[in-house]
């Protein structure tokens, strides 16, 4: 048994993938999410993964939320099965297939004419900043601009358009290149309650002297998933979508994370009673974590030319067969909804509880898109070691990755969900303790959580 794995079982923090050579001698070093998970998995079902070891884990993560309807989800699993058996059409590029086509009838009964949108979809890349880029440069073609509005905290991709946009230095420091054309202006609640940072916005917009020219677009995400789960209110987002439309630039909304019922809603916008000029939706569309990610485009703004915007793998066509299942499932009633808003009001009841054991603690986010900010990246990195030991994976966001969080699938049951939920709590208040951040947790710890 190698150091990590002796390290890993005694719950001590495994900084590398060291369960086999070819993973250290053949893998680049730019891998991220084994360094907190020691260890091969192997088979998955529901909101449970196993590894090579025979080792349960209860997934929080659920593929950074592309796996909204839990892994290997029976009725999709079987309607992809039947396709392959009778050999269909695995690869299509753009081409008309009976796969997309049922798609696109599902999709256009079961969520845009419930929700009232009329718009169009385009196939792009495989992934969600492959969606990005390619609502950017629509933006800018209807538009004739180049600028784009783009908020604090926010995450679109790591290709070069997308990480223009996207704020986390992290990221944007690998890019050793200039990341041109777009204007970072603050979020909802940025400088706290008191300031209206769409009014702030709208100021500097009005002003022909303020420096910021106007822009092709407003890009934001309702919930900020990586930028530590900030949550823009119905409001800010009205008033946004206004000064948009006054000011001639379209609305985007990365509905990549937050969308595909995340929030609760099929669209994370939707309680805010807008429409989003264009739409990015990926991760969690296919219902079965394959890869597919589409731009919603308003009929008037569909201006492109025939390829102008392209890319090899925009016809999966098994993507396209369980993304119709998973419609015809989960999005003919509102069973699943229902569900969700059951769920999201465990999930907040849970992390008020831990939060009252670390100090400054807040909860964040909505739906089954919520977290905890312990304050503390560290206290964080210190959790998520100790849910890992103890069979739960979570993962962390924010500026310091100091917000753990609660990504389950929705169909997490709830026997399931109290568990990995106990779990967590447990991590919380004992590295809350152990950091010395509140004495009495571990006393206090045993009968808080009966």
């Amino acid at each position: 048994m190698s150091t990590a794995e002796t390290t890993a079982q005694a719950g001590g923090p495994a900084q590398e993938c060291h369960l086999g050579d070819v993973f250290d001698t053949q893998e680049s070093r730019v891998r991220s999410y084994c360094r907190s998970l020691d260890a091969v998995l192997t088979t998955a079902l529901g909101s449970v993964v196993r590894d090579s070891r025979g080792r349960e884990y209860i997934d929080f993560l659920a593929g950074a939320g592309s796996l909204n309807y839990g892994h290997n989800d029976p009725d999709l699993k079987r309607a992809l099965l039947a396709y392959i058996s009778r050999d269909g059409i695995t690869h299509s590029l753009d081409l008309h297939t009976t796969a997309k086509r049922d798609f696109l009838e599902s999709f256009e009964a079961l969520v845009l004419a419930p929700c009232g949108l009329e718009h169009r979809v385009q196939f792009t890349g495989p992934t969600g900043t492959n969606a990005v880029e390619a609502a950017l440069k629509l933006a800018r073609k209807v538009t004739g601009r180049r600028n784009v509005i783009a908020f604090t905290h926010g995450f679109h991709g790591v290709s070069l358009g997308a990480l223009a946009a996207t704020a986390n230095g992290h990221h944007r420091m690998a890019a050793t290149t200039s990341l041109p054309d777009v204007t970072r202006m603050p979020y909802d609640g940025c400088f706290g309650e008191g300031v209206d940072t769409a009014e702030l916005l709208a100021q500097l917009l009005d002003d022909p002297c303020s420096g910021i020219d106007p822009p092709a677009a407003i890009l934001l995400e309702t919930v900020q998933g990586e930028g530590g789960l900030d949550v823009a209110s119905p409001r800010w987002l009205r008033r946004v979508a206004a000064i948009a439309r006054r000011h001639g630039s379209l609305l985007i909304v990365d509905d990549i994370q937050a969308g595909c019922g995340r929030t609760g809603t099929f669209f994370s916008f939707e309680p805010a009673q807008i429409v989003p000029d264009l739409v990015t939706l990926s991760k969690s569309l296919s219902g079965m974590g394959l890869p597919l990610s589409v731009v919603l485009i308003r009929p008037d703004l569909d201006v492109w030319e025939p390829g102008e915007h392209n890319g090899t793998f925009r016809g999966n066509n098994h993507a396209f067969v369980t993304a119709r299942a998973a419609l015809e499932k989960s999005w003919a009633d509102d069973v699943l909804s229902t569900a969700v808003a059951a769920r999201a009001r465990t999930v907040s009841r849970e992390l008020a509880r831990m939060a009252e054991f670390v100090p400054g603690a807040r909860l964040k986010g909505r739906g089954m898109m919520q977290g905890l900010d312990v304050v503390s990246g560290t206290v964080a990195t210190e959790v998520r070691r100790r849910c890992v030991a103890d069979g739960l994976i979570i993962e962390s966001s924010g500026s310091d990755d100091q917000v753990l969080k609660v990504l389950a699938p929705l169909t997490t049951p709830d026997e399931v969900l109290a568990q990995g939920l106990a779990i967590l709590f447990d991590a919380v208040v004992t590295s809350s303790y152990l950091a010395g951040d509140f004495p009495r947790a571990s006393t206090e710890r045993s009968a808080a959580h009966g």
